[in-house]
């Protein structure tokens, strides 16, 4: 492991922790948006995170859910979502996690994902295949849509989630079962497992996806994406084990 990997964990690990302790009681509620929340934890997970890493390389850059930090010159950045899945923590659902990456000159090299409430650290750098508690993993074998779980995320505003729901009536009768549940990351992360087959969304935030993104493609699993609208690291994802025909099925919506 590569110490910016331990680094990545390290910081995932204690963010992690601090989300455990608090999860299920009283939530400083920062905002409340029609499709989203704002909790004064992702601020303080992120903080928590910021100075790990920045203590650790004062030079480098972070790029998180809540803000920016260290040096924006720098041509190493962090990639944080200090709560992926902050509805479902607000709401006591047990499915979320720490995304942290590290990207180089524009180029992915470290993600770690960990999810506290199962102690499940899924890492990878550019050292070896992608982890789950250390044990290597790869993306299913399944190559037949009707054998195949799909989660499907919907975003925040109206557009995203009428193209999302096209993009759902074009796969859902043609696939197993699909899936909703709450986490960008952790989505990533079941792919690059096999829990699950395929990750579709119209509308995602690079912190959501970076770490999960390296894990996926490392396993010889595929990720598409595509700027939305000209927002700055927006993306619509099509991410799947490599073997399905997802996205021309996806775009058939």
């Amino acid at each position: 492991m590569s110490p910016e990997l331990q680094l990545a964990c390290d910081a995932a690990r204690e963010a992690g922790a601090l989300l455990r302790a608090n999860f299920g009681g009283e939530l400083a509620v920062d905002a409340l948006h029609r499709h989203d929340i704002k909790l004064a934890l992702d601020v303080e997970s992120q903080k928590l995170i910021e100075s790990r890493i920045l203590a650790a390389f004062p030079g480098h850059a972070i790029y998180g859910e809540e803000g920016l930090a260290g040096d924006q010159g720098s041509e190493t950045q962090w990639i944080v979502d200090p709560i992926d899945g902050t509805v479902n923590f607000f709401y006591g659902i047990p499915h979320f996690c720490v995304s942290i990456a590290m990207r180089r000159g524009g180029a992915l090299q470290v993600g770690a994902v960990y999810d506290p409430m199962l102690d499940e650290m899924f890492a990878v750098d550019l050292e070896g295949p992608a982890t789950r508690n250390g044990e290597p993993i790869r993306p299913s074998a399944r190559d037949a849509l009707e054998d195949a779980v799909v989660t499907v995320g919907f975003s925040k505003s109206s557009e995203s989630i009428e193209a999302g729901l096209a993009r759902y009536r074009a796969i859902a009768h043609r696939v197993r079962k699909t899936r909703m549940m709450g986490s960008a990351a952790l989505a990533l992360a079941y792919i690059a497992c096999g829990r699950l087959d395929a990750y579709i969304e119209e509308s995602i935030s690079l912190w959501d996806i970076a770490a999960g993104q390296l894990m996926v493609e490392r396993g010889g699993g595929s990720v598409v994406l595509r700027s939305t609208g000209g927002q700055s690291d927006k993306w619509s994802i099509v991410a799947s084990n490599g073997r399905l025909p997802l996205e021309s099925a996806a775009a058939a919506g």
